[in-house]
């Protein structure tokens, strides 16, 4: 009998738990008496009744519900990890507790996995969500395919089915700052990706600020892409030769005796840009030293609060 754990991180979804516990166990229909389910379900620091309503799914189903509160907010990808430490099957699968990610994906993606397929993955074709978020989204993928992770799907992709080795892996890793879906591809395991629609969220609101993905942004393009230190070096470069340049032509005025008394505006110029420049270099090198000393901390990513499975009935 296969296994599957399914692992939901959960933040202020307190009106979303009833419809998605119901979901998932309709779900289970799709599959045979072969397979067996198990879901960790996370409670990522949330300040409304989360924690109340996962209790309540695990109380109609406390042989198969794994209810995890973390100590506060730790983020998305923290609260997943935190569910892959906590997982027991033979696969796992990643997804959100606003349903976004339709569930029914998931009996095709199993189907994928006993083919050999170690990651598989839905990557979103389309989103019904604004074009501000879409174009966000886009560039965002688009960049991260281009310089960071060549073989991850344009669109990305949040729903993943992860075979034993692949999840067990990124759990001894335990990287720092970091993007799971696209830590996932960087693995190099075989891997498919089924074209999906992005639902557009039906209840409660999204937690997911522009702050939040300002920093998923750096951080998955930190982690996985040297390109900014590149830019650096090669603006180095050209700014060098620019100033080699200038001071050639200012010997050949001062001999020639050219020299204009009047240059300050283009000074200013010149001091703003290398200033400009240099500023936005020290911004970036202390991005990838601010993660190499947190990695370095060793503090962890996540601190479990309370954990209800089996075990504790």
């Amino acid at each position: 009998m296969a296994k599957i754990s399914v692992v939901i991180p959960c933040y202020y979804n307190e009106k979303n738990i009833p419809v998605t516990s119901k979901t998932l166990i309709e779900n289970e229909k799709q599959f045979g008496a072969d397979v067996e389910f198990e879901y960790v379900m996370v409670d990522d620091g949330s300040k409304d009744d989360t924690y109340g309503e996962l209790l309540k799914f695990r109380e109609q189903y406390p042989d198969k519900v794994i209810v995890i509160k973390l100590s506060k907010n730790f983020g998305a990808n923290n609260a997943c990890l935190c569910g892959l430490n906590n997982a027991t099957g033979d696969c796992v699968v990643t997804l959100a507790a606003d349903l976004q990610d339709p569930p029914e994906l998931i009996v095709k993606m199993y189907e994928y996995w006993l083919k050999g397929f170690k990651i598989v993955s839905a990557n979103r074709s389309n989103r019904e969500e604004g074009l501000i978020q879409k174009a966000f989204s886009g560039i965002y993928h688009t960049l991260m395919t281009k310089f960071a992770i060549t073989d991850a799907p344009k669109g990305g992709a949040d729903l993943f089915l992860l075979d034993k080795q692949v999840y067990s892996l990124v759990v001894k890793m335990d990287e720092k700052n970091t993007s799971l879906p696209y830590l996932f591809f960087s693995l190099g395991f075989d891997s498919i990706s089924i074209p999906y629609v992005r639902k557009k969220r039906e209840i409660g609101k999204s937690t997911w600020t522009t702050r939040k993905k300002i920093k998923a942004f750096v951080d998955a393009f930190v982690s996985f892409s040297f390109v900014p230190i590149r830019i650096i070096s090669i603006m180095g470069i050209f700014t060098g030769l620019m100033a080699l340049a200038y001071s050639i032509i200012i010997i050949i005025e001062k001999l020639t005796g050219n020299v204009p008394t009047k240059g300050w505006s283009s000074m200013m110029i010149v001091i703003l840009f290398v200033s400009s420049f240099q500023m936005i270099g020290l911004g970036i090198i202390g991005e990838y030293l601010w993660r190499t000393l947190d990695a370095a901390r060793k503090r962890p990513n996540f601190i479990i609060d309370k954990k209800i499975d089996e075990t504790k009935k």
